[in-house]
């Protein structure tokens, strides 16, 4: 099955783009060739510049904060394991604190490092990078995957905060929708949302050997999914087919 998810608002929207930045720099970082650790810190540089946002943190921070009381307010419910609310507090918690000790935005410490800021003022632009442009950079490249490998978790320790909080408030947004088989009738869907609860994220699961792709959008009242499918340049064109699919709402 094909996951897709839709963001109901900008902050999810941000949230999500992080988390993608984030299991980019996992696994490329986790490689040994010159040319998968350029594009691992070129995912860092992109990782500063989503996370520069002004009030990123403090959203982060609120959003724990208010899941951290939630959760807390359901302690003495029978129906709840008292274990298992402490662990997801926990994390909670953990998150909370080393997010809430990073020194201004995630990053931030890096721009100190002027080699660091001389190899992000160039990598935007074609070709920005070459050894004549940058002989330092290249030599680094020339070092053996562990020392550079070494380097880019160093660099990249300063954003794990953002990464952990990151992980817990999706962790918890995905876990509060429940999924059920919905049915599209000629490649369209849509359902009514109800008034007084406020989604954040949609999250679709379809069979792959379907060949469709959804054209998914929505707002507070409304969502809307229309099949898609490819022709052979790659184009989007309506597919007027009746296929059933996976749908979760989370909250």
């Amino acid at each position: 099955m094909i996951l897709y998810e839709y963001p109901f608002n900008e902050s999810i929207r941000t949230m999500l783009r992080l988390e993608h930045l984030f299991d980019r720099l996992g696994q490329l970082v986790a490689r040994d060739t010159p040319l998968d650790h350029h594009y691992a810190l070129a995912t860092i540089f992109e990782v500063m510049d989503v996370a520069s946002r002004a009030d990123l943190k403090a959203d982060l921070l609120k959003e724990l904060e208010r899941h951290r009381t939630q959760l807390n307010g359901y302690r003495g419910n029978p129906a709840i394991a008292e274990s298992v609310l402490d662990e997801v507090v926990g994390r909670i918690d953990h998150a909370f604190d080393k997010l809430n000790q990073l020194p201004g935005k995630a990053g931030q410490a890096l721009t100190t490092n002027e080699w660091l800021m001389s190899i992000r003022s160039r990598i935007s632009i074609p070709g920005g990078t070459c050894e004549f442009d940058l002989p330092g950079y290249y030599t680094w490249q020339q070092y053996l995957p562990a020392r550079r490998r070494n380097d880019l978790m160093q660099w990249a320790q300063t954003l794990m905060p953002l990464a952990e909080a990151l992980n817990v408030l999706l962790g918890l947004l995905r876990d509060s929708g429940s999924p059920h088989k919905v049915a599209a009738h000629a490649g369209q869907y849509q359902q009514s949302l109800p008034q007084g609860r406020s989604f954040q994220l949609l999250r679709m699961r379809i069979d792959p050997s379907l060949g469709l792709v959804p054209e998914i959008s929505g707002h507070r009242l409304m969502v809307s999914i229309r099949l898609m499918r490819q022709d052979e340049e790659g184009r989007l064109k309506p597919a007027p087919v009746d296929a059933t699919f996976e749908l979760t709402l989370c909250a």
